[in-house]
């Protein structure tokens, strides 16, 4: 949005908006923390289920949310696409109702399963609605109310494993149920989002919109010019500008008025869906290759492995925790870190909290690594390291590429590349989570924290060379900056007067 000073009364709107989207993340933290607190009441007879739950069941248990993600991100894109960011955004927290409503109903595992896969396709409706806060938010606080989702999440997290303490099973579901109608009703009561607006030809409500988290009349100029400032991000001309830049031509703007003119009549004739736009977009095409190499490789940081193998660790560390303390002190450590990097995103930077961070990942997992085969330090030093680690992860890789995916891409193609991004973890997750377990097997787990630490200090050098900054920037990296493809503001500035 406008790059204007902001006002406290938008900054509280957009804040309480995020705050309504955020509650998707938090039902997601929700759902996959549900079965680790209850965990050994299912598998022990005098469980509340109509039978004990084995093996395979409880491996079920945890992976069937994932499964439900990876069915339902398809049309993630289509929907939010169609319906609008608030519409998609409230659809897709109907999953998370569905499921506890089905759970509080019945005791047998098999409608549990099918309901935490049901509960699946939310969260995949919930990543992509990370779109929905960047698109609302002013520049100046963007990468904040973007990180309330994971911050969101990690609360989640902390929650349920708090209540899993002090509850009684039917109370959690119910809380969990009643968490579930709440966001769905304070969605219904924001507005959408004016990029999807505009983009749709709705120019009327996108005003209504703008004036909704700007805090003005919908009939100022400054309404107005905030609708014509987001209609031209869809302007073909700037594609064409980017791909004489690409092709090191200078760029001309009386050239692309003559060349986007073919353009712009095919464009009334044909509604180019988002598929042929990107094909057809050299830009957001190298956009989209860029953050799906940093997704997978942050994913291959370890992030994923140390969560599988966070509680040995800690039984050798700390062998007087128990296994829903070290979970809670985990899930506080990672809140806290979600909601510094809430705070310094929009001061420090997109680009430089990724490096920091991927470095003392890097610093970590090397020592780790040493410290499982050499045992050269006290136990209280491995709990240090995981925890420092966590902290970095949760804080960088784990949120600096999914912020980046909410506001990089052309309003065109940003529901299919946000897609596209999310989609492109779930494999990730599942080669991770597949091939690592026998490496360990084999060599031992201090060799996979060598593994770790080369990929950290991959992901810091490909960030340093490829990665651009896009804090305080309004727009797009198609038309703001990147590595190698730039406009600079006095050419960005006569392009948005022409």
């Amino acid at each position: 949005m406008n790059e204007n000073r902001l006002k406290a009364s938008e900054a509280i709107v957009q804040s309480l908006s995020a705050l309504a989207i955020g509650l998707l993340a938090l039902q997601t933290g929700f759902v996959y923390a549900w079965p680790s607190y209850n965990l050994a009441n299912f598998v022990s007879n005098e469980t509340v289920l109509s039978a004990p739950i084995s093996t395979l069941q409880v491996s079920l248990l945890g992976s069937l949310p994932n499964l439900g993600g990876f069915i339902g991100m398809p049309v993630c894109g289509w929907i939010f696409s169609t319906l609008g960011r608030k519409y998609g955004s409230m659809l897709f927290g109907v999953p998370y109702l569905v499921a506890w409503l089905i759970i509080s109903l019945t005791n047998n595992i098999t409608l549990i399963l099918i309901a935490v896969t049901i509960a699946g396709t939310g969260i995949a409706g919930q990543n992509i609605s990370t779109m929905f806060m960047s698109e609302i938010a002013h520049v100046s606080i963007r990468g904040g109310l973007t990180s309330i989702s994971s911050s969101a999440y990690m609360t989640g997290l902390l929650l349920a494993n708090i209540m899993g303490g002090q509850f009684d099973y039917m109370t959690i579901i119910i809380i969990n149920l009643s968490v579930s109608v709440l966001t769905i009703m304070l969605l219904s009561l924001i507005r959408d989002s004016p990029v999807f607006l505009v983009l749709v030809g709705r120019e009327e409500d996108a005003a209504k919109s703008i004036a909704f988290y700007r805090r003005l009349d919908v009939n100022s100029d400054q309404v107005k010019a905030e609708v014509d400032k987001i209609r031209n991000t869809m302007d073909p001309k700037l594609e064409t500008l980017l791909q004489e830049k690409e092709l090191g031509q200078e760029l001309d703007l009386k050239i692309a008025d003559s060349l986007i003119e073919k353009t712009e009549v095919n464009k009334k004739k044909e509604n180019i869906s988002a598929w042929r736009f990107l094909l057809r977009s050299k830009s957001s095409k190298r956009i989209l290759v860029i953050l799906l190499t940093m997704i997978a490789m942050t994913i291959l940081t370890g992030g994923i492995i140390l969560q599988v193998y966070t509680e040995p660790l800690f039984a050798e560390a700390a062998p007087s925790m128990s296994a829903n303390q070290c979970a809670i002190f985990a899930a506080i450590n990672s809140f806290i870190s979600s909601l510094v990097n809430m705070v310094v995103i929009d001061r420090l930077g997109r680009k430089a909290i990724l490096m920091v961070t991927t470095a003392s990942t890097g610093i970590c997992t090397g020592l780790l690594g040493l410290q499982l085969q050499l045992h050269f330090a006290p136990h209280w030093f491995t709990v240090v390291l995981i925890n420092v680690y966590a902290f970095m992860y949760t804080a960088g890789p784990a949120t600096i590429p999914f912020v980046l995916a909410s506001e990089v891409f052309l309003p065109e193609v940003g529901s299919l590349c946000n897609t596209f991004c999310y989609s492109f973890v779930w494999p990730f997750f599942f080669i991770a989570l597949s091939v690592f377990p026998p490496i360990v097997e084999f060599l031992g787990l201090g060799p996979i924290f060598y593994i770790f630490c080369f990929m950290s200090f991959a992901v810091f050098l490909f960030s340093l060379f490829y990665l651009p900054e896009t804090k305080a920037h309004a727009g797009l990296w198609g038309y703001d900056k990147r590595a190698d493809v730039s406009l600079d503001s006095k050419v960005l500035q006569q392009h948005m007067d022409a």
